[in-house]
């Protein structure tokens, strides 16, 4: 009888085991706490262990390289104020795309659901350019990946560590026109609790969400702006005052996984890393104007490549190892001592009863 996992810290939901199945034997299911996990139907499953072979967690392995580091920001202001950290993604996804290529990353569906996508155009760009604090769909997007990369086309795909590490695993060997680049990641939230949050508020507001923006820089404060959009009508207020944020920062609602994730280090196997410069204004406190700077580690020669095709577009400059450093770079996120007890309230109360448990503390 195939079993991926007997411990859900041992089980990051990439999905990729899912997408690899050709006999569709794996399903993802979601647990009391709002987390999908694989489920195997041993009925129809044929003991091939694929599943098995690109699943990241059990595949850890880091290549030794010679790493590059930059701190950066866009040249162009529109990506800057829309994109995450200092706007590195929307550039190098606009790079791909000016190619005929595809770019894949996280966006809201129809439902405010957190789903991979794949895009064509600078249109579609802007559903996936900001930071997003759920935990994405990845269902079919390996398959989608690996049929694009077939017809040749360039591919960049932007997602966190375990699901970088996936795709590789996935496709089994290099592709030249591929672009993997990862975040650096606190940890992914519950899908399951998203859901039930975008829900209370279409409730509280009597309307249909339609944008959610976890990092609003309309402030030039870094992104500690938080607003939605219901029926047309905005909501705006303090990143660190929305209790779903305060839910995911006091390590209430991470998956398992996260809290022993091995993919917390600056040694990384794909292209490009991203995340926030901490300590710019350590660094360099000429550049901190509010509106974010972008860490960038440069781990292979592709990304090199492309690195030397967009950074004219791009104000950056170089550092060490030890300036780029910070939590997520040397160790996981540590659970809250409070989150057994809180996941424990999530299946008893109504989710409502729990907001407002949460605000008033």
């Amino acid at each position: 009888m195939m079993k991926l996992f007997t411990d859900k810290k041992d089980c990051c939901g990439c999905g990729a085991c899912k997408d690899i199945c050709h006999i569709n034997a794996i399903q993802m299911i979601q647990d009391t706490e709002g987390f999908f996990y694989p489920c195997i139907d041993n009925h129809i499953c044929v003991n091939c262990g694929e599943c098995a072979e690109v699943c990241p967690i059990k595949s850890p392995d880091i290549r030794s390289c010679d790493r590059r580091y930059f701190g950066a920001q866009a040249k162009k202001e529109s990506f800057r104020y829309s994109g995450s950290s200092g706007g590195i993604f929307p550039v190098i996804a606009d790079y791909i795309l000016s190619g005929q290529g595809v770019v894949y990353g996280a966006g809201y569906d129809s439902s405010m659901k957190v789903v991979h996508r794949e895009v064509h155009d600078a249109v579609r760009l802007e559903q996936i350019k900001k930071t997003k604090y759920v935990q994405s769909d990845m269902t079919g997007i390996y398959r989608n990946i690996e049929r694009r990369l077939k017809e040749n086309r360039p591919v960049l795909f932007c997602g966190t560590p375990c699901q970088a590490h996936a795709l590789r695993l996935f496709l089994k060997r290099p592709y030249e026109q591929l672009i993997i680049m990862d975040l650096v990641c606190y940890g992914v939230p519950s899908p399951g609790i998203w859901r039930d949050y975008v829900t209370y508020l279409e409730h509280k507001h009597n309307g249909k969400m339609t944008e959610f923006f976890f990092r609003d820089k309309r402030d030039r404060d870094n992104g500690h702006t938080c607003s939605y959009i219901i029926d047309g009508v905005e909501y705006a207020g303090s990143l660190y005052q929305n209790v779903y944020c305060r839910m995911y920062f006091t390590n209430h609602i991470l998956r398992p996984t996260c809290h022993n994730c091995k993919f917390c280090t600056a040694e990384r196997d794909s292209d490009i890393t991203i995340g926030d410069f901490w300590g710019i204004e350590r660094i360099k406190p000429d550049i901190d104007d509010g509106m974010g700077t972008s860490l960038v580690i440069l781990h292979t020669d592709r990304g090199k490549a492309i690195w030397d095709s967009v950074k004219q577009n791009i104000n950056w400059f170089e550092c060490r190892h030890e300036d780029i450093l910070q939590p997520r770079l040397s160790g996981p996120t540590e659970a809250s001592e409070n989150r057994q007890k809180f996941m424990q309230l999530y299946k008893e109360m109504s989710f409502e009863d729990l907001i407002e448990m949460k605000k008033a503390e």
